[in-house]
């Protein structure tokens, strides 16, 4: 910002009529600098239509009149005060470019042009003045000095600006995102998605991790991925509502959340991805893995312990030929059985899974053959055999 003294310098060597000249010269030198901007910043070649160029143009003359108040007010108790409301004008004008959706390069540019031009007329009538070198060199500093304080404070409009843009686009996103997580209402998904400016993809994908390690994975995804925060999940984890997860891009994400214990649920229709949210919390309930966990690669846990009392009557089912046995002759009989039946009766591979010898196994099934007899050749009777023998031991009922 330029200083109380290098101020006082230029208006010690500039009459007042010399400044009111260089003040009647503004409009026809605002004008040129916004011929100038025009033809140097390719940004604004058609900003300066209509509306806008009016309101640019002015932004421009006030500028120029502002360092004119700043070098006439050489001596007033706060040099700051006359270049307030240039300095306001400035932010402003940031903001509104950036609202405009021009980048903050364009406005650095025009503002290098303009002032360029400005100095060159300035210096023109300097020198008709009889101004002395130092003294130019004086008013220069002075003036490259404001045209900084200027660029400065536009940046700091147009960056407020942006981020403020920013917050309220998250925050749309959010109610979006808690909106899915919620399983709310077709219609009302849709209003939420347009005021968010998010555009839905065909599916969507829960993905379950912790807190700490969301934003990391979420800056590597698609950018319509949403977030739910903890404060909508009610615990430490959060939920990535991730695009288009499915096939060769659903590898891609389990690679990516490879060192994360994360849980990765099936792709639904973007607006149904509830289904999605619950299945891999189920998932990650049932702890099907230490690494990260794709619900496609656990179907049958997930359908066995979906409905825990129906999976239970299977396995009591299946167990009832053993009942009176001991329990620990039962159990091996009935891991013999499951691996029997998995691995449809190679009797070798039992023995090695089993860590026993192919005779135990043969002389094991020969007595489950007595105790099951029709079962073991009924197909439907194998299906519930194998359910049943599969389903986790917590869900049988005493």
């Amino acid at each position: 910002m330029p200083t109380h003294a290098s101020t006082d310098v230029i208006a010690g060597v500039l009459s007042r009529p010399d400044l009111e000249r260089l003040r009647e010269e503004l409009p026809r030198l605002a004008e040129g600098c916004v011929e100038a901007i025009t033809a140097e910043v390719p940004g604004y070649r058609r900003a300066f239509s209509g509306e806008l160029g009016r309101t640019i143009e002015q932004a421009v003359h006030q500028a120029l009149a502002g360092f004119l108040n700043l070098v006439t007010s050489a001596g007033s108790a706060d040099p700051a005060v006359p270049m307030k409301p240039s300095i306001d004008g400035a932010y402003l004008l940031g903001r509104g470019e950036a609202t405009a959706g021009r980048p903050v390069d364009d406005l650095l540019a025009a503002y290098r042009v303009g002032a360029r031009f400005a100095w060159t007329d300035f210096s023109a009538g300097l020198v008709a003045a009889g101004v002395d070198a130092q003294a130019m060199a004086g008013f220069a500093g002075v003036m490259f000095a404001y045209i900084d304080a200027l660029s400065a404070s536009s940046v700091a409009g147009h960056s407020d600006a942006l981020a403020e843009a920013g917050h309220t686009h998250e925050r749309r996103r959010d109610r979006l995102a808690a909106a899915l997580f919620a399983g709310a209402d077709l219609d009302q998904l849709d209003r939420l998605a347009q005021n968010a400016s998010w555009d839905p993809p065909a599916t969507l994908s829960a993905v379950w991790l912790p807190a700490e390690a969301a934003d990391t994975v979420r800056r590597a995804l698609d950018e319509r991925t949403l977030r739910v925060g903890e404060e909508v999940t009610g615990s430490d984890q959060v939920v990535l509502l991730v695009p288009d997860a499915d096939g060769t891009e659903r590898r891609r994400l389990v690679k990516r959340l490879a060192t994360y214990p994360a849980v990765i649920g099936p792709a639904r229709p973007w607006h149904d991805v509830r289904v999605s949210v619950d299945r891999a919390q189920r998932a990650a309930r049932l702890g099907l893995g230490e690494d990260v966990i794709d619900c496609e690669e656990h179907l049958a846990d997930l359908t066995l312990a979906a409905d825990p009392q129906l999976t239970g009557d299977l396995r009591r089912q299946a167990l009832e030929p053993l009942a009176e046995l001991p329990p620990a002759t039962a159990e091996r009989l009935a891991e013999t059985l499951r691996l029997w039946l998995l691995l449809q009766g190679r009797r070798e591979e039992v023995a090695e899974r089993l860590h026993v010898h192919p005779q135990t196994v043969r002389y094991r099934m020969q007595q489950l053959r007595e105790l099951y007899g029709d079962r073991l050749t009924d197909p439907d009777q194998l299906l519930r055999l194998v359910l049943g023998l599969s389903a986790p031991e917590t869900t049988a009922r005493p």
